[in-house]
């Protein structure tokens, strides 16, 4: 069985993308994924699932589909692409929350970063599905757009790390 972790995207605490993470997981057992854990009210899953991949996504996006009657995008990794992407952080000497990566479903094309605006002090570089941004400011005041990332969705270094230790079997904390 593979551990997974999905991300939801425009799932939060308030406003139109409000999912309780008790449906969350209610969904994803539904989808006949095992030892289902949720880590913190933003759509962040831990599972299990003898399926590939792209069936997962598939099946998660299926259930919350019903659930929500509207699409609602879903990014996976294995556990060990997780535990990758967290090792490939170009920004391990900035906070972890001033460093996010933009999870996305294929590899960023090579020219992705051209088309950004707004870029003041934020520095940013391309992973293999990933866009990590660090946010030396923070994020509040940036005016970075990242036209590759549209249909992408963000988690922290610090949530990143909780996951990838929550999908390598290691407690929540």
């Amino acid at each position: 069985m593979t551990s997974y972790v999905a991300l939801l995207r425009a799932v939060n605490v308030g406003g139109t993308g409000k999912l309780p993470m008790g449906e969350l997981k209610a969904l994803c057992e539904a989808a006949g994924f095992a030892d289902v854990r949720t880590y913190i009210v933003s759509g962040n899953v831990v599972f299990g699932s003898r399926l590939a991949e792209k069936a997962v996504k598939k099946a998660l996006e299926q259930q919350l589909q019903e659930y929500a009657g509207k699409p609602v995008g879903v990014v996976v990794r294995t556990a060990a692409e997780m535990a990758a992407v967290l090792a490939a952080n170009p920004f391990p000497e900035a906070a972890g929350n001033r460093t996010v990566a933009i999870f996305l479903d294929a590899p960023p094309a090579s020219t992705a970063l051209q088309d950004v605006t707004g870029v003041d002090g934020e520095r940013l570089v391309l992973g293999q599905r990933e866009i990590y941004v660090h946010y030396g400011e923070g994020m509040a005041g940036s005016r970075l757009k990242i036209p590759a990332a549209k249909a992408g969705t963000a988690r922290n270094m610090n949530t990143i790390a909780k996951l990838a230790d929550m999908a390598a079997g290691k407690p929540a904390g």
